[in-house]
């Protein structure tokens, strides 16, 4: 199951607080087949048949294809000097 760094941790919290984001919200990362790639955005809470990741507050919400593609994977969060948010995703040994 995916899991967070203590930096996304605090990251999503905070983002969640600055949206303004309902206590059941948090960000979810689903899979986009025609791109090949993934999206993530904020949301007031997961959707039918999401999986959900709960960290200290954090929440993540899988889709069925991002669960399946990030695996066990860990989750960091870095936020540069203007402000930009980037997921990264590693494997686990």
């Amino acid at each position: 199951m995916l899991t967070m760094t203590d930096n996304a941790v605090l990251v999503i919290r905070d983002l969640a607080n600055q949206q303004d984001v309902a206590n059941d919200g948090g960000v979810r990362i689903a899979a986009d087949p025609e791109a090949g790639s993934l999206t993530v955005q904020l949301v007031e809470g997961p959707v039918a048949g999401d999986q959900v990741v709960d960290n200290q507050g954090a929440r993540i919400f899988l889709d069925s294809d991002a669960a399946q593609l990030l695996g066990d994977a860990a989750v960091d969060v870095t936020v540069d000097e203007e402000g930009i948010v980037q997921f990264g995703f590693t494997e686990q040994p």
